[in-house]
């Protein structure tokens, strides 16, 4: 495995079940592989807003059943990028709360944080981003990459140093 300074040998994916992210994921996978990191698949779930003490048990279950949910998508996005088998170096992460905190908390000391760019809601060519992408390209600490949905394969990657990808 390749060794990085700050221990960052992590490419961290925000996923959301979406087409976009399921794309971001397999080019993490790929980029992970040729240089030697493990991939965290993040799924930020926000639930309702928080209860009181003396709220019924009914509400309580609701939350549950939210991150459940949250679970649920997580799973499936990653079995259907990856496939049914466990890979070692992909590891699924749920987290609660707001997703552009979460994506940024759980990138500091990574390689890179990848995002999925959607399709573009008008015939506009380029890929829309979303507010989540948009304050995680502001703010975050590591190099972000914004993969796009496509037909056509994305290019191989080719490690050229310790810290260089060119594709």
């Amino acid at each position: 495995m390749t060794e990085h300074a700050d221990g960052g040998d992590r490419i961290v994916v925000g996923v959301d079940g979406s087409e976009a992210s399921r794309a971001a994921l397999r080019w993490a996978t790929e980029a992970a592989r040729r240089l030697g990191a493990e991939v965290v698949a993040v799924h930020a779930w926000d639930p309702a807003p928080a209860l009181a003490p003396y709220a019924r048990v009914r509400d309580r279950a609701q939350q549950a059943a939210q991150r459940e949910r949250a679970a649920e998508v997580l799973a499936a996005a990653v079995r259907e990028t990856v496939g049914p088998r466990v890979d070692p170096a992909v590891r699924a992460v749920l987290v609660e709360g707001p997703a552009a905190r979460v994506l940024l908390q759980q990138s500091r000391g990574a390689l890179l944080l990848a995002l999925g760019l959607s399709r573009p809601v008008q015939d506009g060519p380029r890929p829309a981003v979303s507010p989540v992408g948009r304050e995680c390209l502001r703010r975050s600490p590591v190099p972000v990459v914004a993969v796009p949905v496509s037909e056509r394969p994305v290019p191989a990657l080719r490690a050229v140093g310790p810290y260089e990808v060119v594709v």
